[in-house]
Formats: C-alpha cells, sequence, structure tokens
C-alpha cells in the first residue's frame, strides 16, 4: 500500500518554521492529506447551533423562573425584603454586564463564556443543597446570565451574516419556546414534590449548554481591531453609545418591550388576585403566552415580506393599544386579563424583531461593548418598572400602571417611525448589462467598381 501523502505543519507556517527552525516544541503532528477539510478546520456555526444554545439556556432559566422568587420569600419571610434582595441583585447584574468588554481585555471570551456557564452551574447547585444560601444562588445565577447575553450576541454578531438576524432571532426563539413553556409550571411542580429537583434539572442544562458550546467551538469571534486602544474602564464606551442616536433607540425598544413583560408578569397577577380571579390565574396565563414563541416561525414569514421597520411598529402599536383598552375596561377584570394576555401576542412579536434595530447598527469593531450595552436593558427594565409602579400607585389604582405601559408602548411606536424604510430588506442586485461592441472602428468593404448592387 502506498503510504498517505503527509503535510509538515511548518510549510503552512513558514514565518513561525524561520524563527524557531530547531525548537522541538514547535512540532506538531504532520496531518494526512486524505483528513476531512471539517476535521482540520471548524465549520463556521450557523443558526441552527445557536438556537442550540439559546435552547439549552432557556431549559436552564425557564425551570427557576418560578421556583428563586418563592425560595427567596421563603427564606426571607417577607416581601419588602425580598423586593430589596431583588434591587440589589438588579444593580449587581448591571455593574456585571457593563464589566464584560472590560474583563475580555483580559480573559478570552470563551474563557469568559465558559466561566460564566460554570458560573450558573455551581449556582444551581448550591440552590438545591443549601436552602439557607439561596440568596448567593440568585446573585450568581443573575451575574451568570447576563454574562452569557453578553457573550452569546457578540457571537451572533461574528457568525450571523445581517440579513440573517431576523431567521437567527426567530429560530432562537422557536428552540426556547419548550423550555419557557414547560419550565414554569414544572419547576413549581417539581419544587413542591422535592425541593433540589429544578436545580438540578438547570444544572443539566447548563452543562449540555456547554457542551454544545465545546462542540461549535465558537473560540473568541472574529479578530476584529479598533484603530485605537480598547476601553481603559466598563463605562468609557457608553459615550460612544451615547453619541449614536440608532444605537440608542434600538435599546429602548428593549427597555420598553422589557417593561411591557415585567407588567404582564409581576402586576397581571396581583390584579386578578384583587378581583377575586384566583392566584393560580397568573402563572396559567404566563404558561400560554409562553407557548406562542412556537408561532415565531409563522410571524417570520410575515416580518421577511417587510421591513423591520413596518414589523417593530406593528408589535409596539398592538400591545399599546390593548393596555389602554385593559386600563379603559378595569371595571370589567375578566376583560382586563384577556386584553393583556392578546397583548402578549405582540409582546413575542416584539422578542423576535424588537432587537434587530439595535443589532443591525452595531459597529464591528464594538461588538463586545455594545452587547455589554444591550444586555442593560434586563436590569434597567428590572429597576425602573417596580420604581414607576410604585410612583403610580401612590396616585392612582393598579390599573394604571397598563395606561404607563400602554403609553410608553405607543411612544417606542413613534420613535420606530425614524428607523430606515428598507432596514432589513434584501438588497436587489440589478445585472450590469455587457457593453455593446464598439462597430465604429470596424472597416466595413467598400466596392470600387462594377455595379453598385
Amino acid at each position: 500500500m502506498r503510504p498517505a501523502e503527509v503535510v509538515d505543519w511548518r510549510d503552512e507556517a513558514p514565518t513561525a518554521a524561520r524563527h524557531f527552525p530547531h525548537s522541538s516544541e514547535w512540532i506538531i503532528p504532520m496531518l494526512p492529506r486524505h483528513i476531512p477539510e471539517w476535521l482540520r478546520h471548524a465549520p463556521a456555526p450557523g443558526v441552527k447551533g445557536f438556537a442550540v444554545l439559546a435552547g439549552c439556556e432557556a431549559a436552564a432559566r425557564g425551570s427557576l423562573v418560578s421556583v428563586l422568587p418563592l425560595a427567596v420569600f421563603q427564606h426571607l419571610g417577607d416581601a419588602s425584603r425580598v423586593s430589596g434582595v431583588y434591587f440589589a441583585v438588579g444593580v449587581l447584574s448591571l455593574l456585571a454586564g457593563l464589566s464584560v468588554p472590560w474583563l475580555n481585555r483580559f480573559i478570552p471570551r470563551k474563557w469568559l463564556y465558559s466561566g460564566a456557564a460554570m458560573l450558573f452551574l455551581s449556582g444551581a447547585l448550591l440552590g438545591a443543597v443549601a436552602p439557607s444560601l439561596i440568596v448567593v444562588t440568585l446573585a450568581m445565577i443573575t451575574v451568570a446570565t447576563v454574562a452569557l447575553f453578553v457573550c452569546f450576541n457578540a457571537y451572533v454578531l461574528d457568525y450571523i451574516q445581517r440579513v440573517e438576524l431576523g431567521r437567527c432571532e426567530t429560530l432562537r426563539m422557536f428552540y426556547s419556546a419548550a423550555g419557557w413553556t414547560l419550565g414554569p409550571v414544572a419547576g413549581v411542580y417539581l419544587m413542591g414534590w422535592w425541593r433540589p429537583a429544578p436545580f438540578l434539572i438547570s444544572a443539566m442544562a447548563v452543562a449540555g449548554m456547554l457542551a454544545t458550546f465545546l462542540y461549535l467551538r465558537l473560540g473568541n469571534g472574529k479578530l476584529i481591531q479598533r484603530a485605537r486602544g480598547p476601553a481603559t474602564n466598563p463605562l468609557a464606551f457608553l459615550g460612544r453609545f451615547a453619541a449614536q442616536p440608532r444605537l440608542v433607540a434600538g435599546w429602548l425598544f428593549a427597555v420598553i418591550r422589557s417593561c411591557g413583560w415585567w407588567v404582564y408578569v409581576v402586576y397581571l397577577p396581583i390584579f386578578a388576585v384583587n378581583a377575586g380571579l384566583g392566584q393560580e390565574l397568573g402563572g396559567t396565563i404566563l404558561s400560554v403566552s409562553n407557548a406562542l414563541l412556537f408561532t415565531t416561525p409563522v410571524m417570520l414569514r410575515w416580518m421577511q415580506t417587510r421591513s423591520v421597520r413596518v414589523s417593530v411598529r406593528t408589535g409596539f402599536m398592538g400591545a399599546a393599544l390593548l393596555a389602554l383598552g385593559a386600563w379603559a375596561l378595569a371595571g370589567w377584570p375578566v376583560a382586563v386579563v384577556g386584553l393583556l394576555a392578546a397583548g402578549s401576542f405582540f409582546l413575542v412579536w416584539l422578542d423576535v424583531c424588537g432587537g434587530l434595530p439595535f443589532l443591525m447598527a452595531v459597529r464591528p469593531s464594538e461588538r463586545t461593548e455594545m452587547s455589554a450595552v444591550y444586555s442593560s436593558f434586563r436590569d434597567v427594565s428590572g429597576i425602573l418598572t417596580p420604581g414607576a409602579a410604585w410612583l403610580v400607585l401612590l396616585v392612582a389604582p393598579l390599573s394604571a400602571i397598563f395606561a404607563l405601559s400602554g403609553l410608553s408602548l405607543l411612544a417606542a411606536w413613534t420613535v420606530a417611525g425614524k428607523l430606515h424604510p428598507r432596514l432589513g430588506l434584501r438588497r436587489i442586485r440589478v445585472p450590469v448589462p455587457e457593453p455593446a461592441p464598439d462597430y465604429g472602428t470596424l472597416a466595413l468593404p467598400v466596392k470600387t467598381g462594377g455595379d453598385p448592387a
């Protein structure tokens, strides 16, 4: 048998071989040419790979989203202390998200992502074995979540083309649907059966997410450097963010959308209890609303034929009208619940397309920094919504919170009108015709005698 032809690594990297011609530690095994290319070089991750990552994260977070508040309340025994804990954790999460780009100067992004996943895994295991440290568990999981979100968005901007961002967001939401639909209900049920169960399920989901990340071999992202050095502190890039109106508008869309979810998840159940509709109604409606994530492929088909501006304005207008309608019919509790449940359809709609204006406006050299800014919308809405609701309740009934939410959504609809009308649409390439031959330079035969015919 003819021996396989081999390639010396120094032929592929002559610069390193020239500088270290006799160093044995630079010698690596020679690779046969018949080894497939996909084993030599990792393929570029696609939309489906990121969707699987998001699905694993949704399973990990969804199984604890309804468990952690109950566990913290059982440990502290006072609702006001629980609010104080969540406020402090929100501030910590905001600072942690803004610090990720600064940490990325010293720690490669793949280790940041892996470290955040390990922090999440450790927090879930700690919550399973140490109920008295549930506040520490909450802080660990919250900080890990925001770090994962920053790195995930940076990877998406590195590997997904601009025109594919809408499809990526849609498939991500579709893969996350099962975790967000079954997780909240199953988490509470399993906690009553055996307290560590939801924490262990979350830990297994995080382990699957980390394994998927290692399989995709995302590395440190594309190496795109700015002409100047990176920021010296986590807040130095906020000036560059504020100087770009499109980024500010995209961030405001995310904040207002998240505030709408806060009103739906927190204050609708309180309204239902006060109206005598039962405390189980809020959890049931939340599960039904999360099941709408399975309809995101249908939403995408509609969005693909329209621009991002039309899609975003449709979502904000629909959610705003239904929220204002719920405020107007506050004396009819069943109608309020029905209108806000219908409004959750448009909130899911905005989950699909509401982040596209920001993602499409990010400069390649500022992906990590601006992903950190974008991730702050969760913490800002988590601080802003309870504060605004507290001020409203000083002078108005609970239903006035729905009116405030509707007005904020209507304001976002107005701002979205400033987006470019063709944002997100594929460019039409008109073929350039080939130039016609120049016949003026050709010599035509001329008869010199005889019959001219």
